[in-house]
């Protein structure tokens, strides 16, 4: 069985409906243990004290804002070369949950950076790729509602994706472009044998889940949201004609 069949409407609707409920509550649940066992439970670091626990918000948001962009990627590559709405629509409504993730990175980085650093902002090349990021996802949300026609705005906003997708990766790999950066390596690596300690580890892969399945529950909550106005929009066009 095809797996394009997903990208009709009415099979999205149909299939997503049962699987938003468990989302919702695995998205809580992880949010729940992870965050409340590392805020709460986890020691002070040595050198860090207690700023070290933001990492358990600042980390998770800062790799969902990444990669929100690349799943907008995918789903703009697949509007090209298929020409399926639902994927469009999807990309549309990642934007505005890859801003707000986004901006919370930037938001807690800046407080962590400010007593480790001594300045609340410095422009090291991934502090300032992540930067650039979001202005794109500003600029990509902003050129969806500037457009009237549906499909060329989500041609538009594709190709606005494809450029945005260099300063995704940038944000992602700049600490292994420049060494010199004052911005430290990644805190989990699957080719590293060592991560940040135990203690803060298993709570912050437990947070990391839960900021992923809210990242899915909230795209696809929007996206059923978006099919549901286009269909508004198709039906208040019908009216108006007859």
């Amino acid at each position: 069985m095809s797996l394009w069949r997903y990208a009709n409407p009415a099979e999205f609707m149909r299939i997503s409906g049962p699987v938003l409920p468990v989302l919702w509550a695995g998205a809580g649940v992880c949010l729940l243990v992870g965050l409340g066992w590392g805020l709460f439970l986890t020691p002070n670091d040595y050198q860090q004290g207690a700023t070290v626990k933001i990492l358990f918000i600042h980390v998770p948001a800062a790799l969902m804002a990444i990669n929100a962009w690349l799943m907008m990627l995918v789903a703009s590559l697949i509007w090209f070369i298929r020409r399926h709405h639902v994927s469009a629509l999807a990309a549309r409504a990642a934007a505005p949950v890859g801003a707000t993730m986004t901006v919370i990175a930037l938001a807690t980085g800046a407080i962590w950076g400010q007593p480790m650093w001594g300045t609340w902002w410095a422009w090291d090349p991934r502090l300032t790729s992540f930067f650039i990021l979001f202005l794109f996802y500003v600029g990509y949300i902003a050129l969806w509602s500037a457009i009237d026609d549906p499909d060329t705005a989500a041609d538009l906003t594709a190709v606005l994706c494809f450029v945005g997708s260099v300063f995704a990766l940038l944000s992602r790999y700049a600490v292994l472009f420049w060494s010199q950066g004052l911005h430290q390596g990644a805190s989990l690596s699957v080719d590293r044998e060592t991560h940040v300690d135990a203690a803060f580890y298993y709570p912050l892969v437990i947070a990391i889940a839960g900021f992923v399945l809210l990242f899915f529950a909230l795209v696809l909550t929007r996206t059923r949201t978006e099919i549901r106005l286009r269909r508004i929009r198709a039906l208040q066009a019908i009216e108006a004609r007859a």
